[in-house]
């Protein structure tokens, strides 16, 4: 199973030893010549990436797109198997509104990850440039980062095609190399817990059940499945459902292992409901999606 990525682990400290000293933040008086990035901090990298590379059109108010940004690390969010992810704010000092806290998902090279399954995911995919498909074939250092790059590149695919359908996902605000920039699922900067740690009622469970099937019946109508879906990677933010973690979304039919991993959603979904004393069937669920993905 994948690890979830937008949970906060309360075990590790959010850093907030930065040499930007905050009082500038406000100071309208201050230029961006007066500014330096401190320790932990760089300038935004939203200038230097190309059109293909931002976020769907029209761009939410809060995403902010000027070159004087600073982003500023403030802690880990969450270690995985593949990837690890960071809190970062996103702030042009002297300007109060223009600031914001986003997910920054970080890919491994291969050599120092732990997820091993990407192959049931990547079949029916393919590398469009020669150079990159050769570096990946000889497992070359290059090849390596392209690797990772292509997981990244994959997830904020999967969010921006997912976004655009209206399905419940957080909004991709850019890729870069390893690293995808995606909209914070969270309050004062702590994440939304996971549907795996909600202990609501009967009733909010099953709102919450009517939410996934809905997202599940969005993913499918597009011909998609998660692929790894659980209670894990489904966040709960303000009695809304979200869904996270996507670079192995796989193609129904392109992938000859989609059907089987759109049915392992399923019976993961609705076993966890089940539990929780919420009518679901799993068949019958598998049964909804498959009409909808040939539909």
């Amino acid at each position: 199973m994948t690890e979830p990525f937008a949970s906060f682990d309360a075990s590790v400290p959010f850093d907030t030893s930065h040499s930007f000293d905050p009082s500038l933040e406000f100071d309208e008086s201050i230029t961006f010549a007066d500014v330096e990035p401190g320790e932990d901090q760089r300038w935004t990298t939203w200038p230097a990436i190309t059109p293909s590379e931002r976020g769907p059109l029209p761009w939410p108010e809060w995403v902010v797109t000027s070159a004087g940004a600073i982003d500023t690390e403030l802690g880990v969010l969450k270690t995985g198997k593949e990837a690890d992810v960071f809190l970062i704010e996103r702030a042009v000092p002297g300007d109060a509104t223009a600031r914001t806290l986003l997910a920054a998902k970080r890919y491994r090279s291969s050599e120092h990850r732990s997820f091993h399954r990407s192959g049931i995911y990547t079949e029916g995919r393919g590398v469009q440039k020669s150079r990159d498909a050769r570096a990946l074939a000889k497992k070359t250092a290059f090849g390596r980062e392209v690797a990772a790059a292509e997981w990244s590149f994959a997830e904020f695919g999967a969010l921006s095609r997912m976004w655009e359908l209206g399905a419940p996902v957080p909004y991709p605000v850019q890729v870069n190399g390893s690293e995808v920039l995606m909209e914070f699922i969270g309050a004062d900067g702590a994440a939304a817990p996971r549907l795996a740690q909600i202990r609501g009622g009967k009733t909010e469970l099953a709102d919450c059940f009517a939410q996934v099937v809905e997202l599940m019946h969005i993913f499918a109508g597009a011909g998609f499945a998660h692929g790894d879906l659980s209670p894990y990677n489904l966040l709960v933010h303000e009695g809304r459902v979200r869904v996270i973690d996507l670079p192995q979304i796989v193609d129904i039919i392109a992938n000859p292992q989609g059907l089987d991993l759109l049915h392992r959603d399923c019976v993961n979904v609705c076993d966890w409901f089940a539990r929780h004393r919420v009518e679901c069937d799993a068949e019958e669920l598998f049964a909804e999606l498959m009409a909808a993905s040939y539909a």
